[in-house]
């Protein structure tokens, strides 16, 4: 019994402990925010690798999204509700929820990750101390731009990635399930609610910051050379994808 209450008090105090480093950093770039004219040339370059680098794979992996939605909505209306509702069902679940969520995920394997992996790498060969000492904030150089990035180009991703999702759920209702034009999209106008939107909009906002921040954070942790660059880049990952299920049901309860 006392060697569990020992572990369960040393992993509250880790938790806390990381808890506490995470909100600093984020102090930090919240602070950072009025450099950022200055670090502009940064920002620009993060846009581009979390956004334009990304918008293949979200669209490839939203079109295969919303497909599935439509074959899955249409066996769950089977015998219940004409399939004329087909276009509001998906909808529906990919703009609040599907979009968000899966698109959120790609984002924390493919920029979260690598975002570690940068950080850690120049950590690791103490590129980041060279920063220090020439004066150089790496929280303002570094971890700024790329939070900042992520949470201004996820929005735009997701609007992609719901408009696609959306065309892939009409390809299969119209020429598997008989659905027409009209009729799909008659239905998506017909129970569009617009806080839908706006509030699959937030979770983007929401996962992109946490995304980029657990990656900002473990890479600037990272140590143990090539072999804590690796275990820095899974634990990214990991985190960023749990977070952002725990954060999707927690908003989920906040805003619908």
């Amino acid at each position: 019994m006392s060697n569990f209450l020992q572990w369960l008090g040393s992993v509250t105090l880790a938790f806390l402990r990381e808890f506490g480093q995470i909100s600093i950093l984020f102090f930090r770039i919240i602070t950072n925010i009025k450099n950022l004219v200055r670090t502009r040339r940064q920002v620009f370059l993060q846009m581009e690798h979390i956004g334009v680098d990304s918008l293949p794979l979200v669209l490839v992996i939203a079109i295969f999204t919303g497909a599935v939605a439509a074959w899955q909505a249409a066996y769950q209306l089977k015998g219940m509700a004409p399939l004329s509702f087909l276009g509001a069902t998906t909808s529906r679940a990919i703009i609040t929820e599907l979009g968000p969520v899966l698109t959120g995920i790609v984002i924390a394997g493919r920029v979260g990750a690598s975002i570690a992996a940068e950080l850690g790498t120049m950590k690791v060969t103490e590129q980041i101390d060279a920063l220090e000492i020439m004066a150089i904030d790496p929280v303002r150089y570094l971890a700024m731009p790329r939070v900042f990035a992520s949470v201004l180009m996820m929005p735009v991703l997701v609007l992609f990635a719901n408009f696609i999702a959306i065309l892939g759920a009409y390809i299969v209702a119209n020429y598997f399930l008989g659905v027409s034009f009209d009729v799909f999209f008659g239905s998506v106008k017909q129970f569009f609610v617009f806080s839908d939107m706006t509030s699959g909009l937030v979770k983007t906002i929401t996962f992109g910051c946490v995304t980029a921040l657990l990656g900002c954070h473990i890479g600037f942790r990272t140590s143990g050379g090539a072999e804590g660059v690796g275990q820095s880049t899974i634990r990214s990952f990991v985190l960023s994808a749990a977070m952002i299920l725990v954060l999707d049901y927690v908003l989920w309860m906040i805003l619908f």
